[in-house]
């Protein structure tokens, strides 16, 4: 496993890159409401991105070994899409609930996170369901310092996600990230405490569990991206970046609209 270790210069292009892509989310926050198609936000953000921010939306025309050329510059996964939505003509109705996730390169550097929108008024459940994921981010992200395990951070996720009635994704996880999209370490969200990787200062990861009201079995749809339940249960998922600090943890991701920690005080 091949670890980069950032240097100062590094950092300082990655705090960037990770506020403009939480300030993509701000942007399209007034947008997210009932009879949108997410092909519409897709591109507000895309517009946004490359005329307001200079930056290149990552997602567009990626193409990890495997899979076909992801055609949009945002992923926009809806009630029981888990991951990796194609944005289309599908129109966002109230109740629904909607995962957007922008990755952002300016200068060279990546700056990746996520967040659920609530359409108009959704369920008590669907309300519940992402509320927790949020609060099993950060139960992760507080796990972060340096002589900590990545065993650390997925066992403090999947036990409140279980505690709480729900299920944990293991086919998709964090991933370390700076010049390239997806770096060393894979990040997992589940695990046992004192195992995996040792935490370093100046590793910068992802943090982004999927978690499901139902259980965590999965499949790929037929455009080669679009990640659903099995059962057809509501899924969630927030993201942030995360950089090790000399005494802890920084959020690169953080932007003035992003929802606080609910563990704070």
């Amino acid at each position: 496993m091949a670890i980069t270790i950032k240097n100062s210069q590094d950092i300082e292009k990655m705090r960037i890159a990770g506020r403009l892509a939480g300030e993509v989310l701000d942007y399209v926050t007034p947008f997210v409401k009932p009879g949108v198609t997410t092909e519409e936000l897709d591109k507000l953000c895309h517009d946004y991105m490359v005329h307001e921010q200079g930056c290149i939306p990552a997602p567009l025309n990626y193409a990890p070994p495997g899979h076909r050329p992801y055609p949009k510059s945002i992923c926009t996964s809806i009630n029981h899409q888990v991951c990796h939505g194609v944005p289309g003509d599908k129109k966002l109705k109230n109740g629904d609930i909607v995962n957007l996730d922008i990755t952002t390169i300016k200068d060279g550097y990546h700056g990746d996170t996520s967040r659920m929108f609530c359409v108009g008024e959704p369920s008590i459940q669907a309300r519940r369901l992402c509320e927790i994921t949020h609060e099993c981010m950060w139960l992760g992200i507080q796990q972060v310092k340096p002589g900590a395990t990545l065993g650390d951070i997925g066992h403090a996720i999947q036990v409140f996600a279980e505690k709480s009635g729900y299920s944990v994704v293991r086919e998709f996880c964090g991933h370390g990230i700076g010049k390239k999209f997806h770096e060393d370490p894979q990040v997992l969200h589940y695990g046992k405490p004192g195992t995996g990787l040792k935490l370093q200062t100046g590793m910068i990861f992802t943090i982004e569990p999927m978690i499901n009201a139902g259980k965590r079995d999965i499949r790929q749809l037929g455009d080669g991206w679009t990640i659903v339940t099995k059962d057809h249960s509501l899924s969630a998922q927030w993201e942030h970046t995360i950089l090790v600090t000399d005494d802890g943890y920084e959020v690169l991701t953080i932007s003035a609209g992003s929802l606080p920690s609910p563990l704070a005080g």
